[in-house]
């Protein structure tokens, strides 16, 4: 049920994680040479878990300080018509690379209606501006390339938290500078401009995801836990269409440690 909520308020967080690639790959060797820090109770699918807390504490710093006040701020003096319409503008631009990933997987459906939403949106939303395909019942398929690797079989990986940019996995970090070539918003060549459309883009995922914090500080007694955990379950429904297969292996090492506990 929490995680439901999550979902339904914007929780994980797949569309406005981007990396510059030199930035990315540092990090990430940073954490593949961090083998050591694993816990013997330590969830399977989270063996960095205490560099990730680590990172996450970060973060969480850094969205107390900066991201959580400018999006209430934000929030606070745009009217809600504005905000709803650049939402609309960023979730157009996303249904493009979600055709793109639809079809990598070879789903048909998905596919046509993402381009179609695409259309319809970009041409009787006023560049989508407005959401009439919804209003036709034209259903959003949201996928990005980490979906599609998964979709091919590609494992997760360890469990990751990235700076600024929070929960992840290996795959969908190496994922992230395939999506960063499909993000058209990224792709525009007027540096000021690119800045700032991705400092919008920002606040406008920060401010969505306003009520999901205050869900997760309500509900959960361990905030990073519920956000781990919370994302892989997501991400996975996501690949499996939300039928994913029984999997007991995360489940095994956990009961293990707690036979072999005194």
């Amino acid at each position: 049920m929490l995680s439901q909520k999550l979902k339904s308020a914007g929780a994980p967080l797949d569309s406005a994680r981007k990396l510059r690639p030199p930035v990315r790959w540092v990090w990430l060797a940073a954490v593949l040479l961090s083998g050591c820090a694993v816990g013997p109770l330590s969830d399977a699918r989270d063996p960095l878990e205490p560099l990730n807390r680590s990172v996450y504490q970060f973060n969480d710093a850094v969205d107390t300080a900066v991201g959580r006040p400018l999006a209430n701020a934000y929030r606070s003096i745009t009217p809600v018509p504005i905000r709803k319409g650049i939402s609309n503008v960023f979730d157009n631009l996303q249904d493009a690379w979600s055709f793109v990933n639809n079809a990598l997987q070879l789903k048909g459906r998905p596919a046509i209606d993402s381009l179609v939403r695409l259309g319809v949106n970009t041409l009787l939303g006023f560049g989508g501006i407005f959401d009439p395909a919804t209003a036709m019942n034209i259903d959003k398929h949201t996928r990005d390339f980490g979906h599609t690797l998964g979709f091919w079989g590609l494992a997760p990986g360890p469990y990751l938290v990235l700076p600024l940019l929070g929960p992840s996995t290996l795959r969908d970090t190496a994922a992230l500078a395939v999506d960063l070539q499909g993000d058209i918003a990224s792709s525009i060549q007027h540096v000021p401009t690119r800045n700032s459309v991705a400092f919008v883009k920002a606040l406008d995922t920060r401010e969505g995801l306003l009520d999901a914090s205050t869900l997760l500080e309500e509900a959960a007694l361990d905030r990073y836990a519920f956000t781990r955990d919370s994302y892989l379950q997501l991400r996975r429904n996501a690949i499996f269409d939300g039928n994913p297969p029984e999997d007991i292996e995360c489940e095994e090492p956990r009961e293990k440690s707690k036979e072999t506990t005194p």
